[in-house]
C-alpha cells in the first residue's frame, strides 16, 4: 500500500515540490509585471 501513495517522500520528491513551487511563483511575478508594464504603456 506503501507504492499507491501520490508522494514517497524518501526519494527527494519535497525537493521537486519546492522547485515546481518557486516555478509557478516565478510565473505568476512575470505575468504580473507583464501586466504592469502594458499599463504603463497605455
Amino acid at each position: 500500500m506503501k507504492n499507491i501513495a501520490l508522494y514517497n517522500w524518501d526519494n527527494g520528491s519535497i525537493i521537486i515540490v519546492f522547485v515546481f513551487g518557486f516555478v509557478v511563483i516565478g510565473l505568476v511575478t512575470a505575468v504580473l509585471l507583464m501586466m504592469n508594464n502594458d499599463r504603463k504603456k497605455k
